[in-house]
């Protein structure tokens, strides 16, 4: 076999070089997988260098993803992570679009509603997107949504202004409260990082926090969209107690003891 077809045939066996995102969603779940990751193991695994890994942790320690350690990484502690929506995104997809559907036809001709940012809202404002209407306004926090649902006739999309959140792309602040305030809206969609039944519903960043806890405030009702992965999970910031919802939409993984937590304190819950 010649020099020129040897290489074409170790091109051709060589795994396909992944996407940064992807790359850095594989070693927060190889991380949380194993509570320890060292760089060599990650760049045999990704077939790459270990400078490019050391940055790979570097951004994702940055993040609150993972802790850096000595020739390494561990999972970062409870309660911190505010995970990139990059990664969010394709964890539990299936899952979320479901939750998405189910969410999307609570929706009528006429409302106003609020989309607050995440993984699981962004499957909300797809659904809405395939639907034609005559009059629906949609007060976003969160960029990508916007995006989501502008140039759609019959829809107006108001973004709230404040500190921009790389993380979520959300908006967030004095500011976007300060504008909030003057607004209303028949529904919430209201997306969280962990509920627990004792604490109520959380989120990592307490601007985010501050901001939901008055969507709450200033909606007739509010849905709280999860999958189950969130179910006994406990973030920096409290949002709410339970108390505060008037529906939680999971999916059918929910775990028994939280469905029956939530029952017991006559919080409405539908698994899709």
């Amino acid at each position: 076999m010649s020099a020129r077809r040897k290489e074409a045939a170790r091109k051709a066996a060589a795994p396909p070089k992944l996407l940064v995102e992807e790359r850095r969603r594989l070693i927060v779940e190889q991380v949380e997988a194993k509570g320890r990751v060292t760089v060599e193991e990650l760049a045999r695994r990704f077939g790459i260098s270990a400078v490019t890994i050391r940055q790979d942790l570097e951004a994702l320690a940055r993040a609150g993803t993972v802790t850096r350690s000595h020739g390494g990484a561990i999972p970062a502690g409870p309660g911190t992570q505010d995970t990139p929506l990059t990664i969010k995104e394709t964890r539990h997809h299936a899952q979320k679009r479901r939750i998405g559907e189910a969410a999307a036809r609570l929706v009528q001709d006429g409302e106003t509603i609020i989309i607050d940012s995440g993984t699981t809202t962004v499957e909300i404002a797809r659904q809405l997107r395939q639907r034609r209407w005559n009059a629906l306004t949609v007060i976003t926090n969160a960029l990508n949504i916007a995006l989501e649902l502008s140039g759609i006739a019959g829809v107006r999309v108001m973004m709230l202004g404040g500190l921009l959140r790389q993380t979520s792309y959300s908006l967030a602040g004095p500011d976007a409260e300060q504008a909030l305030s003057r607004l209303s809206a028949d529904r919430l969609f209201l997306g969280v990082d962990g509920l627990d039944p004792d604490v109520g519903v959380t989120t990592p960043d307490p601007l985010e926090a501050s901001l939901n806890a008055l969507m709450i405030r200033v909606s007739r009702q509010t849905v709280a969209v999860l999958d189950a992965s969130k179910f006994g999970q406990r973030s920096l910031s409290v949002i709410a107690p339970l108390a505060s919802l008037d529906l939680v939409i999971s999916d059918t993984s929910a775990p028994d003891d939280y469905v029956q937590a939530l029952e017991a304190r006559n919080v409405t819950l539908k698994l899709v």
